[in-house]
């Protein structure tokens, strides 16, 4: 018995949902992941005849990475209702948060050709959302070997400077922009996506105020590849550099070419981005938990199971406090968020600060539950606190994301 859900009057599509996500991650999902974190060269994540791609064809033949795409161009983001994206998030974290992470970013650039007035871009959400091959994967393509989690603070007086710039930068010639520099190592499907969700800068003499965004296709001549990242968790995730060497963007791809209007959505985006990590790691938090109760009920000390002993209850009591407490919240600013504009930053916020670091203390209690078992990779927890662990740095340092979020109370 792990976790009851407290979701009451779910309707059956939301449990039907909500079921086919926990069949697909239990049966999946979770065994890929646990695979895919062995591999000692994480090239071979991504090579091909890898189950990656059995994982990202089944993902796509149940129709979720549409989830986010816009009906007119394919998608069914309005046909699912606040709390569906969220067990489905959830779901998805529970089985494997490196996976999740990369589902949830493969739309990003989709999500984002399919606001574009020019049809051929346009054209990509709709190939994207009829893909059920994996043929098309996109990245987000922000963090920079100089700019990572300040890119939050961009359009704030002090990254108003000519001396803070964007690494990839973009310059208008005619029809075209000409775009040089580097996205660093921790671009999520960095080496593997077919398209990008760029960003870069527009007017030098603006910092990083003066960016734009750009939905771009990763084929075109210029752009190179570093090697996947080897990195201590996460491991399922691809993650890589993208080089830019005088790179020829036609200049309808550049879909957001004023700094001021980027700006003016940056909230938004900051809200649905941390509202979906929050989401993602109160699924890994409740996976942990879930694996620590089921054990201390089978492990025997003392002539008990390790549930009798006092310490163990008061240790799993704590988790399940923590794990519902951060349930809770990111159900309550997901259904806010969802109906209001503009959306709650610093609520969006504070569910991927608590999500993240709930997620990283469930897993090292149920560590510490498991014992020197714990340690041990035949157990699925040490995984869970690798992977936890990563996550109060990704899509923001937690700290810095904290701090841009009082800017706003």
């Amino acid at each position: 018995m792990g976790i009851p859900d407290l979701d009451i009057g779910l309707t059956d599509e939301q449990k039907s949902m909500r079921d086919m996500v926990r069949k697909f991650g239990a049966q999946v999902v979770r065994p890929a992941g646990i695979e895919l974190d062995k591999f000692h060269d994480p090239a071979d994540v991504v090579a091909e005849g890898s189950v990656l791609w059995d994982v990202y064809r089944e993902f796509r033949q149940l129709g979720l990475h549409r989830s986010t795409i816009p009906k007119a161009a394919g998608g069914m983001m309005e046909d699912l209702d606040p709390l569906s994206t969220v067990l489905i998030a959830e779901e998805m974290g529970y089985a494997d948060a490196g996976l999740a992470i990369g589902f949830g970013v493969d739309s990003i650039p989709f999500v984002l050709a399919a606001l574009s007035p020019d049809p051929e871009v346009q054209g990509w959400a709709r190939d994207y959302c009829e893909d059920t091959e994996a043929k098309f994967i996109g990245c987000w393509a922000i963090t920079e070997p100089d700019h990572g989690s300040d890119w939050l603070l961009a359009g704030t007086e002090e990254t108003r400077h000519p001396k803070i710039i964007p690494n990839v930068r973009a310059v208008l010639k005619g029809e075209e922009y000409i775009i040089n520099g580097q996205k660093s190592a921790w671009v999520s499907n960095g080496t593997i996506a077919t398209h990008a969700s760029l960003h870069v800068s527009l007017d030098l003499k603006k910092g990083m105020e003066g960016t734009g965004l750009a939905a771009i296709r990763l084929d075109l001549p210029g752009i190179s590849r570093g090697k996947p990242l080897d990195k201590i968790g996460q491991r399922p995730l691809n993650q890589g550099e993208i080089f830019f060497d005088d790179v020829r963007m036609p200049k309808s791809w550049m879909v957001i070419p004023d700094p001021a209007v980027l700006e003016s959505l940056s909230g938004m985006n900051l809200a649905r981005v941390n509202g979906g990590m929050g989401m993602v790691f109160a699924g890994l938090a409740r996976a942990a938990f879930d694996e620590a109760l089921k054990y201390s009920r089978e492990r025997i000390q003392g002539g008990k199971p390790i549930f009798e002993h006092q310490n163990i209850k008061l240790k799993l009591f704590e988790m399940f406090s923590m794990v519902e407490s951060t349930r809770a919240l990111n159900r309550r600013t997901a259904l806010y968020n969802a109906v209001n504009f503009p959306p709650s930053v610093p609520h969006a916020v504070a569910c991927k600060v608590l999500a993240t670091e709930c997620a990283f203390k469930v897993a090292s209690k149920a560590i510490q539950i498991f014992g020197g078992n714990g340690l041990s990779r035949e157990y699925p927890v040490e995984k869970m606190f690798r992977d936890a662990r990563a996550s109060m740095i990704e899509d923001g340092v937690n700290e810095t994301l904290s701090l841009a979020a009082m800017e706003l109370l």
